[in-house]
């Protein structure tokens, strides 16, 4: 379990990423350590403001760490990683690099945010590519899908550590006694179906002791028959983007139709209480929070509009894979389903 010396997990905030920043970060933090009091708070940016947001009487277990500069949403990767070495992304990230923090969340530049990461952290050996990974509701609970948006173009090789990596997360967050299901994201169930990059990755994942039960086409997301769906950054991404759309189309649909006349408002009224519970199962403000999976330590990825609702549940996610020692799990996965000599 990754904790500090006092027993408790640190997490680092990049307290101005994101859309909203501090008046979004903060509000979260402070929510959470009145919720888990096994946790450190390290709030990373500029001080004065930080302060100002904080107030007179902060808790004792939520910090400042100064950090002058700010990546901007639209700013390019590169010229954030060479010239924004003082940034909050930066910095939070140099902190899980220096042990002083056992994980950070960011809802920043997410291209900065992974060539950041990936430049200070490194690859744990024998993974090419980092892979973000995040759960999306369905029928059984929900699945988890990667990747989603790190990687645009893949190898087969690469698909098949996604899913390696993927299995060890389930298992370590989900706390799953059995191997988790595989699925293998396609555009049909049959053999035939598919382009060579996924057929040549289907034999690798037949061929290993992953519990891979195929191949599964994009409904089987929401269907919930697979623990964790793999496919390429490119598929991924439209898949999540393309969920999130239904989401918010249903919920406009149902709002205009229940507002139609006077009896259809009863009915809405009538219907409230389920409505609610609905909408607090597909709320995608639960399910925030992404996994930059392959790294050499934990970082996870926040909407760049999220909430505080949503920042929080971020940070719940980096605080349940720093205490189920996720890095280590992941890197005895690797060197079991890869081992030596299998880097591409």
């Amino acid at each position: 379990m990754a904790v500090s010396e006092s027993g408790r997990t640190r997490i680092a905030l990049d307290a101005f990423g994101g859309d909203h920043g501090v008046s979004v970060v903060v509000p979260a933090a402070l929510e959470f350590v009145r919720d888990y009091p096994d946790v450190e708070i390290i709030l990373v940016g500029q001080q004065d403001i930080l302060a100002q947001q904080l107030g007179a009487n902060p808790p004792r277990r939520l910090r400042i760490h100064h950090a002058s500069q700010v990546v901007g949403m639209d700013e390019l990767p590169s010229k954030a990683l060479r010239g924004k070495k003082d940034s909050s992304m930066r910095v939070a990230i140099d902190l899980v690099k220096a042990g002083e923090a056992d994980a950070c969340v960011s809802a920043g530049n997410t291209g900065a945010l992974m060539a950041t990461a990936r430049f200070v952290l490194k690859m744990l050996p024998r993974v090419d590519r980092p892979a973000i990974i995040t759960a999306i509701p369905s029928i059984e609970g929900r699945t988890w899908v990667l990747d989603l948006g790190a990687n645009v173009d893949c190898t087969s090789e690469h698909l098949f550590q996604f899913a390696v990596m993927g299995s060890e997360l389930v298992s370590a967050v989900e706390d799953i006694d059995t191997l988790p299901k595989i699925g293998l994201l396609n555009i049909g169930e049959e053999e035939i179906k598919g382009n060579e990059q996924v057929k040549n990755a289907h034999l690798l994942l037949s061929q290993s002791t992953l519990n891979y039960i195929g191949y599964v086409e994009g409904d089987g997301i929401f269907q919930g028959g697979a623990d964790v769906v793999v496919t390429d950054g490119f598929v991924g991404n439209v898949a999540l983007k393309s969920s999130e759309g239904v989401a918010k189309m249903i919920a406009h649909f149902l709002r205009a139709e229940f507002k139609q006349n006077l009896l259809t408002r009863l009915a809405g009224i009538i219907a409230l209480p389920v409505l609610r519970r609905f909408r607090k199962r597909v709320d995608p403000r639960s399910y925030n929070g992404a996994s930059l999976l392959g790294l050499r330590g934990i970082v996870i990825k926040s909407h760049g509009g999220a909430d505080a609702m949503a920042f929080e549940n971020a940070i719940r996610v980096a605080r349940k894979a720093a205490r189920s020692n996720l890095l280590q799990r992941i890197e005895r996965g690797v060197a079991v389903h890869l081992g030596e000599g299998s880097e591409t």
